[in-house]
């Protein structure tokens, strides 16, 4: 116990000597001892590489994982999993969950539909891309972003806390250089031989004395500060290692950088062959949406100047139109039109048109004015 309270005395009372000897170097009251350039410019290249690592590996993060939501709760994850020893389970990708969802659909829109064909098709294309896109992120956490994290929390931990005491030793050596400044001042104050006619024998007697104990002082102070020098040196010396190791770990980082490069043209290449796929697939399947754009005719407002119309091109004649068969016959109209006369008849766009009575000539003549119109329509347009 004696013990306990001894050493928590001497640490509190360390600590207190190096806060005084912290503020008055702040305020210009004591003097502090310099490191060499080449020792500051070792310091300032180590804080770089940390902060311009710790930003790449961040974003990293966010470029593999988008979603800080998921991120988070990844993280979280990982981190017990990793405490209790246990394997992460692999996660399902957003293309992945997409292309699944595709599938699901396409067996309920019929997958003899050309929708529900080409759901099929996109779906499984959508599942190939999710799984080169987890193997991308698997690759990349291995070669790129494991070397980053094992830097910023094993060996950049390692540098801070040799500098730290690097600083510490430093403000100790510091402190002994100002205690034995200060015991060379009193010594030599003390020192000095008074005056035997102003001066009493036992005032003379007590100075002896005071010198000697100042002149102890002194040596007192000096053999501490040599020791303070000594640990200042060894611990410059051990940071000044480990913050030329930078350099090695530049070189790491520049083999990891490559890796990573690889690894993301590999899956983008790998992307644009499944596209490939798909697009040709698509090409060979039945297309209703084509087959209905190749089939509608175009509106005035596309027809460009110096260009024929598939309307005007394609005009109806009235002595091409076949008489209909008994049955039902319908025609849509597709502009409004406004009757002549009255052997004509007045249509309006959308409208559908349709006669059903076989034997008699109604319907024909039904049809035949429909046609008329319908061509005299077109040719106006």
């Amino acid at each position: 116990m004696d013990f306990s309270v001894k050493k928590l005395a001497s640490g509190a009372g360390l600590f207190l000597t190096r806060a005084v000897q912290f503020t008055e170097e702040k305020l210009g009251q004591a003097e502090k001892t310099e490191l060499d350039a080449k020792f500051e410019n070792l310091i300032s290249r180590a804080d770089c590489t940390k902060h311009w690592t710790e930003k790449i590996y961040r974003q990293t993060e966010v470029l593999l994982q988008p979603n800080p939501i998921d991120h988070t709760g990844a993280r979280i994850e990982e981190f017990l999993f990793e405490k209790l020893d246990w394997k992460v389970p692999s996660r399902v990708t957003n293309a992945e969950l997409l292309g699944q969802y595709m599938q699901d659909a396409a067996k309920e829109f019929d997958l003899g539909m050309p929708y529900g064909n080409t759901l099929e098709k996109v779906g499984e294309c959508e599942k190939r891309l999710g799984e080169a896109e987890k193997e991308f992120l698997q690759t990349s956490a291995i070669s790129f972003l494991t070397p980053l994290r094992n830097f910023l929390e094993g060996d950049w931990r390692t540098i801070s806390k040799e500098r730290r005491l690097l600083e510490n030793l430093r403000l100790d050596l510091d402190a002994c250089k100002t205690r034995v400044k200060k015991a060379k001042v009193a010594e030599a104050k003390a020192a000095t031989a008074p005056d035997f006619q102003e001066t009493r024998p036992r005032n003379y007697v007590l100075s002896a004395s005071a010198s000697a104990l100042w002149t102890e002082e002194v040596e007192k102070a000096e053999h501490e500060l040599r020791i303070a020098q000594t640990e200042f040196d060894r611990q410059a010396e051990v940071t000044r290692l480990l913050l030329e190791g930078i350099s090695s770990t530049h070189v790491n980082h520049l083999r990891c950088l490559h890796e990573f490069v690889e690894a993301q043209a590999a899956y983008y290449k790998q992307c644009h062959l499944h596209m490939q796929e798909l697009q040709k697939e698509l090409g060979r399947l039945p297309n209703a949406f084509a087959l209905n754009s190749t089939n509608a005719i175009a509106t005035p407002s596309m027809v460009t100047e110096g260009s024929s119309s598939p309307v005007e091109t394609d005009t109806l004649k009235i002595e091409e139109v076949q008489p209909p068969a008994t049955g039902t016959r319908k025609a849509r109209v597709l502009y409004d039109y406004d009757a002549a006369d009255s052997s004509e008849l007045s249509l309006l766009a959308d409208e559908v048109r349709f006669h059903h009575q076989p034997g008699t000539r109604q319907p024909v003549y039904g049809y035949w004015s429909l046609a008329r119109n319908l061509s005299r329509a077109w040719s106006k347009q």
